[in-house]
């Protein structure tokens, strides 16, 4: 495993970060507690040090399963939760970091994100309250999520941030409109999220023929609609066609392509397969030729543009 600093801060993060968003259940088919704490620790025991949750997945559940596998380990971890864009209000964001703290078992968080940015709750109030919770030890990083450029910019001018966690992947690349270029210049990471198109980078919908579910909220996405599956084949083709000259699967090239990005600090995948996952781990091991990342870089704009 390959690790990066932080920000501006003393923080080393893994180039892959655990996402617990699975862990808290739905929307997500949900295996067990047991199995994920075996899951989690088989992460730490390759190399994951960094774990991404939320108070929102699963209601907290995930934040539990976390803190109940990190027993014993904590202080080798970095540890990031977020708090709900419902609890922005300096009250709630220390009511929410509190209950976090709890579940996660914990005396302190290592990065503390705005999970979504909410217009109707000043971004100074939020801020304020952040900046204490850092003074006070509470926390030892901010981060926000889902922030536009102009919203980071904002947050940038009321207090240090030190991370910023976006959706990025050969099918999602509004990141690279500016706010990759102005993260690099002001020392701020930068992590990505949905770096497998929640499933159909692993070529699953396209070459393995999978079914959804009636209930699946995937199929409510824009780039679940069948129009949209057909014409994202083009892209699929090629990831394909590079796997297989590496020896490799589709989503390790997916997320080898993300981690050859200028400016990209690490990629957060989520799984409750061991086998997935330490296939993701060593997608830090795969080289991308630049002829390849020229192709991919290609098609999948080609592919963008006409969705």
């Amino acid at each position: 495993m390959k690790y990066e600093k932080l920000g501006k801060t003393d923080l080393q993060v893994s180039r892959i970060v655990f996402g617990c968003w699975e862990l808290g259940g739905e929307p997500w088919e949900f295996t067990s507690d047991e199995s994920n704490f075996k899951t989690l620790h088989f992460a730490y025991e390759n190399g994951i040090t960094t774990f991404d949750t939320a108070e929102g997945y699963g209601n907290g559940h995930s934040e539990e399963v976390v803190g109940k596998a990190l027993v014993g380990i904590r202080k080798n971890c970095i540890i990031a939760t977020k708090v709900s864009p419902k609890n922005l209000r300096a009250l709630d964001v220390r009511k929410s970091i509190e209950s976090s703290l709890k579940n996660l078992n914990t005396d302190y968080v290592d990065i503390y994100y705005i999970h979504w940015p909410n217009e109707e709750i000043p971004i100074e109030e939020t801020m304020e309250e952040f900046n204490k919770l850092k003074r006070e030890g509470l926390i030892r990083a901010i981060g926000v999520s889902n922030f536009s450029l102009q919203q980071l910019k904002k947050a940038m001018e009321l207090g240090r941030i030190d991370v910023i966690q976006l959706e990025y992947s050969l099918l999602q690349r509004d990141i690279e409109k500016g706010t990759l270029q102005y993260c690099c210049e002001n020392s701020i990471s930068v992590l990505s999220y949905s770096s497998i198109a929640k499933g159909i980078l692993t070529g699953i919908f396209h070459l393995g023929k999978a079914k959804f579910k009636e209930d699946d909220f995937r199929l409510a996405r824009r780039l679940f609609k069948k129009e949209h599956l057909e014409k994202e084949s083009e892209l699929i083709n090629l990831i394909k066609e590079i796997a297989d000259t590496k020896g490799t699967n589709l989503s390790q090239i997916a997320i080898s392509w993300l981690l050859h990005q200028k400016g990209l600090t690490s990629t957060i995948v989520g799984t409750q397969s061991e086998k997935h996952l330490f296939e993701n781990i060593h997608s830090t091991d795969i080289d991308l030729s630049s002829d390849e990342l020229d192709r991919l870089e290609k098609i999948s704009t080609k592919v963008l543009d006409s969705l």
